[in-house]
């Protein structure tokens, strides 16, 4: 086993479990990471990795918000037990563009947009956004103020806005925050649903590329499963600092320190491939 090996895999786990939940795109931030820091793995392995490197960030949603979403809990009443499931068919129904359109466009995805200008372009172009949006939320009073509230066609509607999460850069969490809150979601109900769409999101994808790698005749090393496992534990634990520090922060602030974040990170990564690509002519 390769320790600077590990190390690069505690860094990629540190970056997704940091940026994850963050409107900042987790999967843009590891495929520039790994630009900067290559595994020394085959292609598919790194791909494979990037996906589901994430599941150790959802299942600290899972952990944090275990009570509140299990319908099952005994300490639930009966009410609070219909509303749980009422939430998870939400969840499910919001879900369902996402897992149709990524399905089949896979393949694309990977080969042509997932790049460093595609990502400097989206980081930069939904920063934006972020700014001009909270700009205008300035005077604005949120009707939704509990997940509880947001209606079937309203959950329906934000998954499909996160369909712009396909496109790297974007960010998952960023698509759907962005869209909720256009509809009218408060920022920390926009936080939270989009916290509990991960869930079923990430487990389908990342199943995906697990079955996608094995079809391809590829085996895993023992040695690639550790690395796989570690970087998720990583990324678990720095999560659930990850997923307090935002519902915390937005109790008082708004989400245009994350679009400056954005543009900044956007045209620096403009300006170092670039000087890159030239380097190379």
């Amino acid at each position: 086993m390769d320790f600077i090996e590990m190390l690069k895999i505690i860094v990629l786990g540190l970056v997704e479990g940091f940026t994850e939940w963050l409107p900042i795109s987790s999967t843009g931030h590891l495929i520039l990471v790994e630009q900067l820091i290559p595994l020394n793995q085959p292609q598919e392995y790194i791909d494979m990795f990037e996906v589901v490197v994430q599941l150790g960030a959802i299942l600290a949603v899972v952990v944090l918000y275990f009570r509140r979403l299990n319908p099952f809990d005994a300490r639930k009443t009966p009410r609070q037990k219909r509303i749980t499931i009422h939430l998870w068919i939400k969840i499910v129904i919001a879900c369902i563009p996402a897992a149709i359109i990524g399905f089949l466009a896979d393949d694309f995805l990977h080969k042509y947009l997932f790049n460093p200008w595609v990502i400097a372009i989206t980081l930069i172009g939904y920063g934006v956004l972020f700014i001009v949006l909270e700009r205008r939320n300035e005077d604005i009073t949120f009707p939704i103020v509990r997940v509880g509230q947001i209606s079937y066609l309203k959950a329906l509607q934000i998954g499909c806005i996160q369909l712009l999460a396909l496109i790297p850069g974007t960010s998952r969490s960023g698509s759907t925050i962005l869209g909720a809150m256009i509809l009218g979601c408060s920022r920390s109900v926009a936080a939270e649903f989009s916290f509990f769409l991960g869930i079923p999101v990430m487990f389908g994808a990342s199943f995906l590329e697990i079955v996608k790698y094995i079809a391809s005749d590829a085996a895993f090393t023992g040695a690639q499963i550790f690395y796989l496992i570690l970087g998720m534990v990583v990324a678990f634990a720095v999560s659930i600092c990850s997923i307090k520090f935002l519902m915390t922060y937005i109790k008082g602030n708004d989400f245009k320190v994350f679009g400056y974040y954005r543009i900044v990170l956007g045209v620096i990564v403009l300006i170092y491939f670039g000087v890159r690509a030239i380097m190379k002519i």
